[in-house]
């Protein structure tokens, strides 16, 4: 049964004024209430009993007991009751509710059902109250109301269409409306629960609803607001307005007293070299910065490991609860410096000493780069495998193609070098060194077989087994061809065949020569020439101070400008292409050079028609001596 708060309307009504019924001799008419007298009882009661006495209890029972009448005629009395029954519950009805539509007034009701739009509830009124789904809804969305319950509601008006509308809210601003205005005037914090997201900021139920600004959320702007709906949190009443209903509370007043409070406390004890705990609160490229207590210190990514980090993540998350060394401290600027690696020994002081060069060590990748990877044997120590250590073969374009991130390696240690915090590993020397033994497989003047793999400019690399290749130089592709690049002899991916000309172990360098393959013809023209002999030879290009002149095949000999004269002294042109005799004048077969001279081939077939001409004459002398044919060409 619904309770209507003010009672002393409902009790000043008599009995007999309830139950009052209009008189046999009123008009049918009269029974029903007018419009005036609908909308205020109080004026249809006195109207009535200035009209018509009321009828006692006793005339009531006299009707209600008295024979039943005779069919023919019509049981007025009757009538006339249920007229007055009709006109009470209005009267009734119409108290009722102008007594509920006092906004001040609260009606405790109970929960009938759930509609998809309203909560319909019995306020022992001719007609159900209705309360807007959203007004008890929790932050979840669902109602915190359900059939049989009881509820606290203020009657606001009547529907056109039937019934009343009630406000839940306003009620319960009503009841709570003194505890919020004390917490403010007191200034002392409520609990509440965040129940929603609005323009600017939050809806919070603190018994009725309240609007936090979001710039009253925390004390540094917040980007996600919804995080915190459905969380319960402490704010402070900074404004209300009791005739509007409108309450606007704060959370960050409340954490900047806490923080200072907490300041305060944290100043007492921080001093340069201080160890103290810390709860990570951002985190940035450079570091992290650290709530100390009302104060936040910045944890630079250097000082975080003694080893490499990429980011912070690496090491800490925000919420993270840290120890930290105080660094550096101004307390001008309160600016903290902060230090977690100083908080253990530095692992490079005796570094030397645990990783002695040979040592095998094993590592795990942390990263990979164009000349090597990076091995992190402990928490801070980590070494460079340089990309010339990775293998013996020299066909590796990239470490990738032994290691990644992540990866579990063996490595040797090379070097260390503590005051750098470097050290050197290598993974080849894991493995057998093939040029330790090449020599012995592949002696000088072997002949092997291999495929070109690569041309340069200087010459042919061909690689005659897994991970060796040698050098054909540009000089050695040929005896008697100038060649300028190895693409004019050779193709790359072709097989061809090689002398061994020597072996570097040390350097891992493998000499080879194509043309050592056939016979060096400036050998087999040394064997057969010697200085004196007449060759012919074709000019085969022509410079200023001479012309090269091809004697045989691959071999090519030079006649200076000086040479090039008759036997009177006179120069002969030397044109491409011509052919003359030429004496061997002058041979080197270390720098495989041949001196050539037409002059002394002119002299020479002079001085043979001198004598001839000088014999003429002097046939039949039998006394002609060499002394005379000597004096005679002197004459001449």
């Amino acid at each position: 049964m619904a309770h209507v708060l003010n009672p002393e309307q409902t009790e000043s009504t008599p009995l007999n004024t309830e139950l009052e019924t209009p008189t046999l001799e009123a008009p049918p008419e009269q029974s029903e209430p007018s419009a005036e007298t609908t909308s205020n009882p109080e004026a249809s009661y006195e109207t009535t009993n200035h009209e018509a006495p009321a009828a006692t209890l006793a005339e009531v029972h006299a009707v209600e007991e008295s024979p039943e009448p005779h069919h023919d005629e019509p049981d007025l009395s009757m009538e006339d009751f249920a007229s007055a029954l009709e006109s009470f519950d209005r009267e009734q009805a119409a108290e009722a509710a102008a007594q509920a539509f006092d906004d001040s007034a609260i009606v405790t009701g109970t929960v009938i059902k759930l509609t998809d739009k309203h909560v319909v509830v019995d306020v022992g009124m001719k007609s159900e109250g209705l309360i807007p789904l959203e007004q008890v809804l929790d932050h979840t969305g669902q109602p915190k109301l359900k059939p049989g319950d009881s509820v606290d509601v203020v009657i606001e008006r009547e529907e056109p269409e039937g019934g009343y509308l009630l406000g839940y809210e306003k009620a319960q601003r009503l009841r709570v409306w003194d505890t919020v205005e004390k917490a403010h005037n007191e200034k002392t914090p409520i609990t509440g629960i965040v129940v929603g997201r609005v323009k600017g900021g939050l809806t919070v139920d603190i018994g009725i609803k309240a609007f936090l600004p979001g710039s009253q959320l925390e004390l540094r702007p917040v980007r996600n607001l919804d995080a915190y709906i459905g969380q319960p949190i402490q704010v402070r009443v900074i404004k209300l307005n009791k005739k509007r209903g409108n309450v606007v509370v704060s959370r960050k007043e409340i954490l900047e007293e806490e923080q200072t409070e907490r300041r305060s406390h944290t100043l007492e004890h921080l001093e340069e070299g201080a160890i103290l705990t810390g709860t990570v609160k951002n985190l940035t490229d450079y570091g992290a910065f650290v709530d100390l207590g009302g104060i936040d210190g910045l944890l630079h990514i250097t000082d975080m490991s003694w080893g490499r980090l990429t980011h912070p993540r690496d090491l800490v998350n925000v919420g993270d609860e840290i120890q930290v060394k105080v660094l550096k401290f101004d307390k001008e600027k309160q600016r903290v410096s902060l230090g977690f690696k100083q908080l253990t020994p530095d692992p490079w002081l005796d570094a030397a000493e645990r990783y002695p060069i040979g040592a095998r060590v094993h590592g795990r990748v942390l990263s990979v780069t164009d000349y090597g990877a990076f091995v992190e044997l402990e928490q801070g120590i980590e070494g460079l495998v340089h990309v010339s250590e990775m293998t013996w073969s020299k066909r590796m374009k990239h470490p990738s193609k032994l290691v990644k991130p992540g990866d579990d390696v063996e490595t040797v240690i090379l070097a260390v070098n503590p005051a750098d915090r470097r050290i050197s590993l290598g993974m080849k020397q894991l493995l057998e060194n093939p040029w330790e033994h090449l020599g012995d497989k592949y002696p000088t003047g072997a002949t092997v077989e291999g495929r070109v793999r690569n041309l340069t400019d200087f010459g042919a690399f061909i690689e005659i087994e897994d991970g060796i290749d040698g050098l054909v130089h540009v000089s050695n592709l040929s005896w008697t061809k100038r060649v300028k690049h190895p693409s004019e002899v050779l193709k790359k991916g072709e097989k061809v065949r090689a002398v061994v000309l020597g072996v570097e172990p040390e350097n891992r360098r493998l000499s080879l020569g194509i043309k050592q393959l056939q016979p060096d013809v400036w050998e087999t023209f040394f064997a057969q020439h010697r200085v004196g002999d007449v060759v012919k030879g074709k000019v085969l290009r022509t410079a200023q101070f001479g012309a090269f002149v091809e004697i045989a095949e691959g071999v090519e000999g030079l006649c200076h400008v000086s040479e090039a004269t008759d036997g009177h002294g006179a120069p002969i042109k030397l044109e491409q292409g011509s052919e003359h005799e030429f004496k061997i004048i002058r041979l080197n077969p270390e720098e495989k050079k041949v001196a050539l001279s037409i002059r002394a081939v002119s002299g020479e077939e002079a001085s043979r028609a001198d004598v001839e001409a000088y014999k003429q004459p002097v046939v039949s002398s039998s006394t002609t001596t060499l002394g005379d044919l000597v004096h005679w060409k002197r004459e001449k």
